[in-house]
């Protein structure tokens, strides 16, 4: 059983315990969703974290939510226990909040009517459309265009690597609208999924299968009601949108090194070798307190970068970096040795610190890869000392 003395820290209050209380119960009795079909499967996940009623903490409580405003703590909270359960579980709880938080920061009311209330029941499946082909850490670069056009925006372009990509109900895209170079010229939109002019253009398999894929859109016209903010705002939404759920990618990071470290000790406590077992070597101990060590001050980072959004209500964009950056490569390093304590088992597929090795690998990338995450630290520090 993982260590939980972490959530006697002053980050969390008493609903917060006992929201890990019910969803640790509630995921060991429940999900057992079969794999082997992958779109399948994470359309079960979403009906059923749905129907029990964990996707309402994605949205807001005027629309179907848990909470009157999206809590970074329970968020941080629901990831890292599921993903130390089921990490496909937690893709698919990630994206119903990374797909519609853009709706619920910037949409009108009656775009927040019609889709995130269905997002909270499981009845939608969301996506966040903003990477491209050459513009993924450098947002700025994007290439895809909404031209105005009376009453409408055409979408001309393409996006890439978009988790739910197949799937999804509604995508939110952001695309250039030209009203200022760079950033600043850049708006969001929602897009039905059926929308005329949006196809798939390719499914994308990846080392841990997630849905996956490029859209592409050709004379996609969608309506200016379909906008989330104003023009020339959307880099504002998605930056708003990531410092919300950066956090979160760290939480889950802790719950694939924890299930890893959990792993680790129950082999290493029974592993014959030479003459005792594993856990009586030196070198296994070293190991093991580097795990535990680099395990719990992830998890100080993360839930300080929750703690100070929820509670102090500051500006989280260092602290989200910082928790992200360090809690991904932690838990790297925490499963790869795992790994070397299972030795050969451990590569040997279907065993669960191989699947660990490969779910953990995407997170180092994904919402601002490690060396990104580098640049925005120390961006605000800089800004932080001049000021």
């Amino acid at each position: 059983m993982s260590d939980k003395s972490y959530l006697a820290l002053p980050f969390f209050d008493d609903a917060h315990r006992e929201l890990e209380q019910r969803l640790d119960a509630w995921a060991t009795a429940s999900l057992k969703v079969d794999h082997s079909d992958t779109d399948a499967a994470c359309r079960a996940l979403v009906r059923q974290l749905g129907v029990a009623g964990w996707l309402r903490y994605c949205v807001p409580a005027a629309h179907g939510g848990a909470l009157d405003t999206l809590d970074s703590r329970s968020l941080c909270l629901l990831r890292e226990t599921l993903a130390r359960h089921d990490g496909l579980a937690d893709f698919a709880f990630a994206m119903q909040g990374l797909g519609s938080g853009a709706i619920t920061l910037a949409g009108s009311d009656a775009m927040r009517e019609r889709y995130l209330p269905r997002v909270a029941r499981g009845e939608a499946i969301a996506a966040f459309a903003l990477s491209e082909p050459d513009a993924g850490s450098d947002v700025a670069a994007m290439q895809c265009r909404a031209v105005r056009d009376g009453d409408h925006y055409v979408l001309d372009g393409v996006k890439t690597w978009i988790s739910n990509g197949g799937i999804a109900d509604f995508y939110c895209v952001f695309a250039r609208t030209g009203e200022a170079p760079g950033a600043r010229g850049i708006s969001a939109f929602v897009v039905d999924a059926d929308t005329p002019g949006l196809t798939i253009a390719e499914r994308i398999d990846v080392m841990a299968p997630h849905p996956l894929a490029t859209l592409r859109f050709e004379n996609c016209r969608v309506p200016v009601a379909a906008r989330l903010g104003e023009a020339g705002q959307g880099f504002k939404v998605a930056m708003m949108t990531l410092d919300i759920f950066r956090a979160s990618v760290a939480a889950a990071s802790l719950g694939f090194g924890r299930a890893a470290l959990d792993e680790a000790l129950a082999r290493a406590t029974v592993r014959p070798m030479f003459g005792g077992v594993l856990a009586d070597l030196q070198l296994t101990q070293a190991a093991i307190g580097d795990m535990a060590t680099a395990i719990d001050s992830a998890a100080l980072l993360t839930y300080r970068a929750a703690w100070l959004r929820d509670v102090a209500g500051v500006r989280t964009t260092r602290e989200a970096a910082m928790a992200k950056m360090v809690a991904t490569e932690n838990a790297q390093q925490v499963i790869d040795r795992a790994v070397q304590m299972f030795g050969g088992l451990g590569v040997k597929v279907g065993t669960r610190v191989e699947s660990l090795y490969r779910e953990i690998r995407s997170l180092r990338i994904y919402e601002g890869a490690t060396e990104v995450q580098k640049l925005i630290i120390a961006r605000e520090t800089l800004a932080q000392h001049r000021a």
